[in-house]
């Protein structure tokens, strides 16, 4: 893997960090020679493409959207206050580091019911206690089970504590070189039709929407308050075909329903008209741990 000076921040579930040398191979020829200008991501999560693309290739624009309020919040406070950030983050850690195993998960459920009695909506205006909020959000990212984002049925935050020893509550470093890349980025709360707006000539778009679950366990809301059906798989699927009418390069990557039932083409028929990619990745496919391991995913494209 090339060096990085920026990495993603955060721990999310189908993070692409280890598929990033593999998808190198497969971004559009025009992104490597410099003339894709414009790069676009919605289902935005830990944005391991968009900070492997914005340290590799020569982009003017980018264009980040998600539907998840705390972590649009979240990217926004890191693009715009930082260095206040990183010092609410460093008190948690020191707070936190100094407790032993029964006092830290104390502490974490402590800050979990305290991070759900509020709710932030990240299109209004921007606030200063988002600044601490962002920094609750990143505490509950790096300590709990397994950086998993989940949501009951009230809309709460529920994923209990983690195990860890040393976990990285505050990067520094990371987090400053993170701002310097979210400066040259447009972050919005958004769904994914939102890349419509916004489209530019000589644009490459990358999807990574919750995936489709391969097991009855596997199907966590990681992102919203509702699952992603197959009808909004489907809509996506109809915007990837607008967006390949418009001219634009378009790259997908999803779960691969053949890896439970070889007779599921869903994805197949969907976007039987474009290039698909089976990768193998490793992944937690159910909350047992029998049922974690390698995995095939698929990978969809518009072009050769």
């Amino acid at each position: 893997m090339k060096n990085l000076k920026a990495k993603p921040f955060l721990k999310w579930a189908g993070g692409k960090s280890q598929l990033l040398p593999f998808f190198e191979q497969l971004y559009p020829l025009e992104l490597k020679t410099g003339e894709i200008k414009n790069y676009y991501e919605p289902f935005l999560g830990s944005g391991a493409v968009f900070f492997w693309v914005a340290q590799n290739y020569d982009v003017d624009n980018f264009y980040l959207y998600d539907l998840n309020d705390d972590l649009i919040i979240a990217y926004r406070v890191v693009q715009k206050d930082v260095s206040r950030l990183i010092e609410v983050l460093q008190c948690y850690d020191a707070s936190y580091r100094r407790l032993g195993d029964f006092e830290r998960k104390e502490f974490f459920y402590n800050e979990r019911v305290i991070y759900n009695s509020k709710r932030f909506k990240a299109d209004s205006l921007y606030s200063e206690e988002w600044i601490k909020r962002a920094a609750s959000f990143i505490f509950l990212n790096r300590t709990c089970y397994n950086g998993l984002y989940r949501l009951n049925s009230k809309g709460e935050f529920n994923t209990p504590a983690g195990e860890y020893r040393n976990p990285e509550i505050c990067n520094r470093d990371n987090l400053l070189a993170v701002s310097e890349l979210l400066k040259r980025a447009i972050i919005k709360r958004a769904d994914f039709t939102a890349v419509l707006e916004d489209l530019k000539s000589s644009a490459f778009i990358y999807f990574d929407p919750p995936y489709r679950p391969i097991s009855k366990t596997s199907n966590f809301k990681s992102y919203y308050n509702n699952d992603f059906s197959d009808k909004d798989q489907e809509k996506l699927a109809d915007l990837f075909k607008e967006l390949d009418r418009c001219g634009a390069r378009v790259m997908l990557s999803n779960s691969d329903p053949k890896n439970m039932d070889p007779h599921d083409d869903f994805f197949d028929k969907l976007y039987g008209d474009f290039n698909i990619l089976r990768v193998c990745a490793k992944r937690s496919i159910n909350s047992k741990k029998e049922g974690r391991g390698y995995i095939n995913e698929i990978v969809v494209m518009n072009y050769s």
